[in-house]
């Protein structure tokens, strides 16, 4: 019988990965963080999160993705 990967809430996977529930919610925000909504909550696979963290998609801020950063001014 293998062992099914659980479901993680925001609160554990900012404890996985070391980081606060807000910055979790930022990059949700921005569509940056791989999660799945389930009625009004987000969940993850902790495996999901390590690969997007190994790819490189937390190494830059969401507001320092975007293509309209520098538009107002603040982004240079």
């Amino acid at each position: 019988m293998t062992m099914e990967e659980r479901w993680l809430s925001v609160e554990e996977i900012a404890a996985h990965m070391g980081v606060s529930k807000e910055t979790v919610y930022r990059w949700l925000e921005h569509g940056k963080i791989p999660a799945h909504r389930i009625g009004k909550l987000w969940k993850f696979k902790a495996s999901e999160v390590d690969v997007w963290v190994k790819q490189g998609g937390a190494s830059e801020p969401p507001a320092a993705r975007r293509d309209s950063s520098t538009e107002d001014g603040r982004g240079k």
